[in-house]
């Protein structure tokens, strides 16, 4: 087996990132998206990236393949919020604790040292340890819980959140 590279996300790691976020909507509460999204759903998705700015996006790949990524986004619309970011983090099935998701979190942190970011927030659905874990060792401190704020599988869900001062 390969190094693990973190590198910025290009336009070919798509079917790859499609593929794993599609895992976790299909079998997991991770993500509230109940239906698989399509290649052009994530096009729009993938577009929302830049190579600098507040919105970037760092994939882990391993023997050339997209085994996850990290990436940051608009926390809210409203205007007072920029300086606000919410964080993903998707790995593929299997590639969990292996510190690929530290070694990406800390990449996309360090990128966004130099911009105009005050603050990070992560919205984990529980119970999910493994992901409550991470952002604890990543600094991030519980913020609040929104309670059975998502239904999903006949199931209603609570969404954990958690946040982080990056300057």
């Amino acid at each position: 087996m390969n190094e693990v590279i973190i590198r910025p996300v290009v336009q070919g790691d798509l079917p790859a990132l499609l593929a794993i976020y599609n895992h976790y909507v299909v079998n997991t509460p991770v993500t509230f998206d109940i239906e698989p999204r399509t290649l052009a759903q994530r096009q729009m998705w993938l577009d929302t990236f830049a190579p600098t700015g507040r919105y970037r996006c760092f994939v882990a790949e391993q023997d050339g393949k997209a085994i996850g990524w990290a990436c940051s986004g608009k926390f809210k619309e409203k205007a007072a919020y920029d300086t606000s970011l919410e964080t993903s983090i998707y790995l593929a099935p299997g590639e969990q604790g292996k510190g690929l998701g530290r070694r990406l979190y800390h990449t996309l942190f360090d990128a966004l040292a130099s911009e105009d970011v005050h603050s990070a927030f992560g919205g984990v659905t529980q119970p999910n340890e493994a992901s409550v874990g991470l952002h604890l060792a990543m600094g991030f401190s519980h913020v609040g819980t929104y309670r059975e704020v998502g239904r999903k599988f006949g199931k209603f869900w609570d969404v954990a959140w958690y946040g982080k001062t990056l300057g």
